[in-house]
């Protein structure tokens, strides 16, 4: 009998459970509504440089990683370098403030940290509530791949505005402007209210232009080296910033995926993975980088390939925790690094 009762029970709570799971999903799908929707993370945050790290992946399959991203809120301006695929929706998850989205800025002109640029100048004109299309600054062929998003979300743009009207979204405001940068020329590439943004080239041959950026705000400064091999020109423009974002290829791990993809017949992918690390920076040189620097804080990103795990990504570093004395950290996804403007503090944080 007593068995016969605690059946019982338990078909009568899995009844209840399955009778409820409507009620119990609609409660759960609420409260994520109102811990995420709308949510303005940079409300809370103190006067100073906020990275926000949507995207710290690279053009290989990763579900967890979009492509190259940073999000920078410095002071009450917003900016976002890169805009890879998928890092858009997760900047916009982060609660990045796209209301204040000054411009957007290039690295460089590979498909990996654009594709995204289309979904970047919907954002801010929706989310963002533009009624100019968003400024573009980057390397030479900018206004082509502006003009080329323009045209290919036209349709788009035409069918939102009937639907939602005029004054949410804003005619003039979807599309962007090309603005063309050369260090050679003009080492700023953006100033105003506080806010200072430096650029150099750096060497991605064969790309040409490809650029580094560094914002300057309230005392504190940051640098994003874009694709790069090791350069002593991107250590002394990083001289002296609280914080280096830097790419990083293990070009041990590349080469066992080539191995791979040639053993199992795939010559032409297993040709990609010999090329890509001559152009690229391992962890252990990155570190170099950082040290010769002298900053306070490396976060490697651009991750060639991800680590999935914890283990991997020791070994993704190899000997880089060596080479370089300050805070090392293998950049994430939803990460925030924080730069305020009173002290000399770094803090971390995750937002997804």
């Amino acid at each position: 009998m007593k068995r016969l009762a605690i059946l019982a029970l338990v078909v009568v709570v899995a009844l209840g459970f399955w009778l409820g799971q409507a009620r119990i999903g609609q409660f759960l799908f609420d409260r994520t509504v109102d811990r995420n929707v709308g949510r303005n993370t940079a409300a809370k945050l103190p006067d100073g440089i906020h990275a926000y790290l949507c995207g710290s992946g690279s053009p290989l399959p990763d579900a967890e990683r979009a492509g190259p991203c940073i999000g920078v809120l410095a002071g009450e301006q917003a900016f976002v370098f890169d805009a890879g695929s998928g890092a858009i929706r997760k900047l916009g998850r982060m609660g990045f403030p796209m209301d204040r989205l000054e411009a957007g800025f290039l690295t460089h002109l590979h498909s990996d940290h654009l594709d995204g640029l289309g979904e970047l100048m919907l954002q801010a004109w929706m989310a963002g509530g533009r009624d100019t299309p968003l400024p573009i600054y980057g390397p030479p062929g900018t206004d082509q791949v502006v003009a080329g998003f323009v045209e290919a979300y036209s349709i788009d743009r035409r069918y939102r505005i009937a639907h939602h009207g005029p004054e949410v979204a804003r005619p003039g405001g979807f599309g962007g402007t090309a603005h063309i940068l050369d260090p050679a020329k003009d080492a700023i590439a953006w100033q105003g209210d506080g806010v200072t943004i430096r650029v150099i080239a750096v060497d991605h041959k064969p790309v040409d232009n490809a650029y580094a950026y560094r914002i300057e705000y309230g005392g504190r400064a940051m640098v994003i080296s874009g694709d790069t091999v090791k350069s002593d020109a991107l250590a002394q423009f990083a001289n002296g910033a609280d914080l280096l974002f830097h790419e990083a290829l293990n070009d041990r791990m590349i080469g066992r995926i080539g191995k791979t993809l040639a053993a199992r017949g795939n010559a032409d992918a297993a040709k990609i993975m010999s090329d890509i690390p001559d152009y690229h920076t391992s962890p252990e040189e990155a570190a170099e980088v950082a040290q010769e620097a002298g900053v306070k804080a490396l976060v490697l990103y651009h991750l060639v390939p991800g680590p999935p795990a914890a283990p991997v990504a020791k070994a993704f570093l190899g000997h880089a925790e060596e080479k370089f004395d300050g805070q090392l950290r293998i950049g994430e996804d939803g990460m925030l690094v924080s730069l305020p403007t009173h002290g000399e503090s770094i803090e971390f944080d995750e937002l997804l």
